[in-house]
This record gives C-alpha cells, sequence and structure tokens, in this order.
C-alpha cells in the first residue's frame, strides 16, 4: 500500500488525474462508494466466503469525505479527505468507516485499454 495526498499529485495535462501513481494508460473500471458509520467493506466475499479481497492490479481510493480506516492484509491505518491509497496486487484490502461519519470514496483500476474498448472486445 502506498498513502499520498491530493495537493501532492503532479498537474495532468493529458491522460486520467492519477497517471503518475496509478499504472495504466486508461481508468476503465470504476466508481464511488458511500459507506455507512462503522461499515467495512468486502467482508467474506472472497472465495468460499473468506474474508479476503484482492486484485491482479493496483487499485486507488480517494477519500472524498470522513474518515476511516484501510486494512491491508490485516493492518489498519488510519485515512481521511484528501488521502489516496494506492492497494498494489494481490493485498487484502478493506476500507472501514469510522463509527461518527460516513466514509465516501472514489476507486478505480488503470489499464492499458480504454473501457469502450473493453466492452467491444467482449462483444465480439
Amino acid at each position: 500500500m502506498r498513502r499520498l495526498r491530493l495537493s501532492e499529485l503532479p498537474e495532468v495535462n493529458e491522460g486520467h488525474i492519477l497517471k503518475s501513481v496509478l499504472p495504466g494508460e486508461f481508468i476503465y473500471r470504476g466508481g464511488l462508494s458511500f459507506m455507512k458509520p462503522g461499515q467495512r467493506s468486502h467482508s467474506n466475499d472472497g472465495p468460499g466466503g473468506r474474508d479476503y479481497h484482492a486484485h491482479q492490479d493496483c487499485e486507488a481510493f480517494v477519500v472524498l469525505e470522513g474518515k476511516g480506516f484501510v486494512e491491508v492484509n490485516k493492518i489498519r491505518d488510519p485515512i481521511r479527505e484528501g488521502d489516496i491509497i494506492l492497494i498494489e496486487p494481490g493485498e487484502d484490502h478493506h476500507l472501514i468507516a469510522a463509527e461518527e461519519n460516513q466514509l465516501v470514496t472514489l476507486w478505480c483500476h488503470a489499464g492499458p485499454v480504454p473501457q469502450y474498448k473493453m466492452a467491444d472486445e467482449r462483444k465480439e
């Protein structure tokens, strides 16, 4: 896991905003997540219902609102608004909203092909 702040990102004139820290030319998957106070992501959604969640590529989380924790390989670290959390391939990861607030994050993966081309290739 790597952590940085939004304010640390270099200016980007071409490509996606996380290009300097997230491998891949194009963001191909992502979304906006709203977690209730105390909620933990990806609990028991691993193989066979195991409490494990990992990817073969990097994933980025941008904390837009709230505070909480990122749990990577069973180690918890605090997170807050403006943090960018980069999860490395194979790292078991979960987000946990603090008990006193919701946690709103933007998450994404990047790769060599834009999402619309990936969708076109699946149709063929």
